[in-house]
């Protein structure tokens, strides 16, 4: 048999360097898992948390109108800032702009949430609010790859992709990361991409932000043409092609992955339809969530999928709340906007807050909520806000994190973040540990160096653990 001319190559002197390459790739990749599963089950501790559910409010929602009360800002209303404006701004701004909401006091610490989010409100004794987050990037764009990748600038896993390749799934039938309606825009699919890690590690969306949250299910989950025994064969013909192709060239991670996305594929047949489907959720928790009226339905859809997949062993759950108009990012009309969203999102997520507790379900799981930066103090036009990075609220509740608890600290009028600071950086390190997994441990090696999510800085905040 006369050999082709790639065998011809790979046999002879030139084909040196093909064998020179695998070796170091499978070095790299060898190396790579010793970092990231220092014990059996992947974790580097003891995990306060096995899951996550991350409730994205995309655009940007102010934290000074939400749940970080400022009353020297409602004292100044119409006045000077006296508090000099950040270098980078994404648009111009004017005088000191009053919270258009009342804010009240809520469980045993008193903790202030103003009228746009009554129902989480309820919750507070179960969160654990974080005012001191801030970022980097003034931009939709570099603002959402840096909270989602931890990288406003290069592409780079996601967080989800991370914990996924660090912890793996609890349930093989059904992917390890799922995120439901996510935004195409600003950076799209990278927010929910593995990068440079392997494939298998990526997201798996569910929808998207533009389509009503009916529309997020697996496509032709089921097959009417074919057994599961005849899919079987088929897939293992497949497979056998594609293993001897491996066998017979270098690594090709493209190969592996599409390898063991079919497998996942037909292996969800037996549970993604369950997981789906909301007939056997009782009226009462269909109304919990919202689901029962008309502007909450969609976004109460979302987070009652999120809780049955993350009851169903799925690592890393995203929801994120979006449209095809402004979403959360009001630069005029900050009362109308605002009064839309919350009202969407409010009764679904205390919802969820509330079903994950009574099912026992928010003692390991972590959820979070977040934007990508907040809202100015001060005024653009008349009655907007601009993008805020310097310092906003993010919040956790569930597994590991101190209930009804705030920590850190925005200035008197809530432009910068002074006390506790907790860079987008610390935030994910924190994340990671409640999981059980070392930020600075968890790495990847990539063309020559080892990466991770907080890249070269994060910091754990203790103080907010239970």
């Amino acid at each position: 048999m006369i050999p082709s001319r790639r065998r011809l190559l790979q046999a002879s002197a030139v084909g040196f360097g093909h064998v020179a390459l695998s070796a170091l790739l499978h070095s790299d990749a060898a190396a790579a898992t010793d970092v990231r599963r220092p014990i059996p089950d992947g974790h580097h501790f003891a995990p306060r948390a096995k899951r996550v559910i991350f409730l994205f409010m995309k655009g940007g929602p102010s934290h000074i109108d939400t749940f970080d009360y400022k009353p020297l800002l409602q004292a100044s209303d119409g006045k000077d800032s006296p508090i000099e404006k950040p270098r980078v701004q994404f648009a111009a701004t004017g005088k000191l702009l009053a919270s258009p909401w009342k804010f009240d006091q809520y469980g045993e610490n008193g903790i202030p949430v103003s009228t746009l989010f009554p129902n989480v409100a309820k919750c507070v004794d179960d969160i654990c609010f974080l005012h001191s987050c801030h970022g980097t990037n003034a931009a939709h764009g570099g603002a959402l790859l840096k909270l989602h990748t931890g990288s406003d600038n290069f592409v780079r896993p996601s967080m989800g992709a991370w914990v996924h390749y660090g912890l793996g799934t609890e349930n093989d039938n059904l992917p390890g990361f799922v995120t439901i309606c996510p935004t195409l825009a600003h950076g799209g699919v990278k927010n929910w991409g593995s990068a440079f890690l392997p494939a298998e590690h990526q997201g798996v969306p569910l929808g998207v932000a533009s389509q009503p949250s009916t529309d997020a299910r697996v496509k032709f989950i089921s097959n009417d043409r074919w057994s599961s025994p005849q899919q079987r064969m088929q897939l293992e013909w497949i497979n056998q092609m594609n293993r001897r192709h491996l066998t017979d060239h270098a690594v090709e991670p493209s190969l592996e992955a599409r390898i063991a996305s079919f497998e996942l594929a037909f292996r969800m047949q037996s549970d993604m339809p369950e997981a789906q489907d909301f007939s056997q959720e009782t009226e009462a928790t269909m109304n919990l969530y919202g689901i029962d009226e008309e502007v909450t339905s969609d976004f109460g859809r979302q987070c009652l999928l999120a809780r049955r997949f993350a009851e169903r062993g799925v690592r890393f759950v995203q929801v994120t709340h979006s449209d095809t108009n402004v979403q959360w990012d009001q630069h005029s009309d900050l009362k109308k906007g605002h009064d839309k969203n919350a009202l969407e999102v409010d009764k679904p997520i205390a919802g969820l807050l509330t079903d994950l507790k009574q099912r026992g379900l928010l003692e390991d799981t972590l959820v979070l909520w977040g934007g990508e930066f907040g809202r100015t103090p001060v005024a653009q036009g008349t009655n907007g806000r601009d993008h805020n990075p310097e310092g906003f609220t993010m919040w956790m509740a569930g597994a590991g994190v101190k209930g009804g608890f705030r920590y850190g600290a925005t200035d008197d009028f809530g432009y910068y973040a002074v006390e506790n600071k907790m860079h987008i950086h610390d935030v994910h390190a924190t994340l990671l540990h409640l999981l059980g997994l070392d930020h600075e441990r968890l790495t990847y090696r990539h063309a020559g160096r080892d990466f991770r999510l907080t890249d070269v800085a994060g910091k754990v905040h203790t103080d907010i653990l239970a």
